[in-house]
């Protein structure tokens, strides 16, 4: 065996590293194809795209250390990366949309040119075509899928900037899984001015960052990948989902958010909905919670209060405004706005 770059003491940490990046990616994938089968549909896109980014990078580990890799190998782990883009995108959209109409259209013809190309024009007989036309265009195929994939994760963007929304559990996983694959894009198609093992370290590092983000952000009642698809299945008619969002301006004319005590079966009620309809309406034309909804009215009423010329105290702004003591209204003010109440009125020159 002719090794390029001999296992000693700082390689085999180098190696161990990179494959147990590998090798976890292959054991998330059939996690997720397990999953989809039991659960959701999407899983098996996340599945697929894990087994993708797998192949590529155990060539790469193996290439980097083995001069005597087999080409039918190398010619594998290459092809394998038309693949990462579109099962991204895929996903992404799946799990946005709950839909991907036409998916066989982004996987099958690539899948057979790929197939096709690699049969007329094998990697052991053509490395020099390989090099210079076909990786870089599979290369530039998967950062298209990276821009195609972007207006999925555009919105999870402006919620880490809004102080006034939380990222959820599944954004966070759908962030770090879309900047993970940019990342990985990027150290390949850099690696001829770098070195061809930093795709394969940079696989591990996002595996071990979605480990982290699974054990510290999961919580008891609700599972990491699922807690976007709330109502998953539970799809409004359009015309009912039309009639419910106009009785929501019901909340503001009835004025319902200055009752301290107001529930979401409350609510409910007086607008002649199902409190699981209503919260789905909710979550899904603002994507927020009904109590951040309310909250949010409130806190509009109270810099109405705050703006009068009527003499009402810090405090009496809360309670006139719907809160039900000063500490929760102090809280939620700066929270949303990034001011107390004091200051909100003396930065408006009152």
């Amino acid at each position: 065996m002719n090794n390029k770059n001999p296992l000693n003491s700082d390689n085999q940490l180098l190696f161990f590293f990179s494959a147990i990046g590998a090798f976890n990616g292959f054991i998330l994938a059939f996690y997720f194809f397990y999953s989809a089968y039991s659960k959701r549909f999407s899983n098996y896109f996340l599945g697929f795209l894990l087994l993708a980014l797998s192949i590529r990078i155990t060539k790469s580990l193996f290439f980097y250390f083995n001069d005597d890799l087999s080409d039918v190998f190398i010619q594998i782990g290459l092809s394998g990366c038309i693949l990462i883009g579109p099962f991204l995108f895929l996903y992404l959209k799946k799990q946005n949309k709950n839909n991907a109409p036409y998916w066989a259209w982004h996987i099958f013809p690539y899948l057979i040119g790929i197939t096709i190309l690699g049969v007329l024009l094998p990697y052991s007989k053509h490395r020099g075509l390989w090099s210079i036309l076909i990786v870089k265009s599979i290369y530039l195929q998967w950062f298209f899928y990276i821009g195609l994939s972007f207006p999925y994760v555009k919105k999870i963007f402006k919620t880490v900037f809004n102080k006034n929304e939380k990222l959820k559990n599944i954004q966070l996983w759908q962030l770090s899984l879309y900047l993970g694959v940019v990342v990985i894009w990027l150290a390949y198609y850099t690696a001829s001015y770098t070195s061809y093992i930093v795709g394969a370290l940079s696989f591990s590092f996002v595996i071990y960052l979605v480990v982290l983000l699974l054990v510290f952000r999961t919580s008891k009642n609700s599972t990491f990948f699922e807690e976007k698809v709330r109502y998953e299945g539970k799809k409004l008619d359009n015309d009912l989902l039309a009639e419910i969002e106009q009785k929501l301006s019901l909340i503001t004319e009835k004025e319902l958010y200055l009752n301290p005590q107001l529930t979401l079966a409350e609510t409910a009620k007086e607008l002649n909905v199902s409190p699981h309809v209503l919260s789905q309406v909710i979550n899904e034309k603002f994507n927020k919670s009904f109590n951040v909804f309310i909250n949010e009215l409130r806190i509009e009423s109270a810099k109405r209060f705050l703006l009068s010329n009527k003499n009402f105290t810090i405090e009496g702004v809360g309670y006139e405004s719907g809160f039900n003591s000063k500490s929760s209204f102090f809280t939620v003010f700066k929270k949303m706005t990034g001011q107390t109440p004091a200051e909100y009125q003396k930065n408006q020159g009152l």
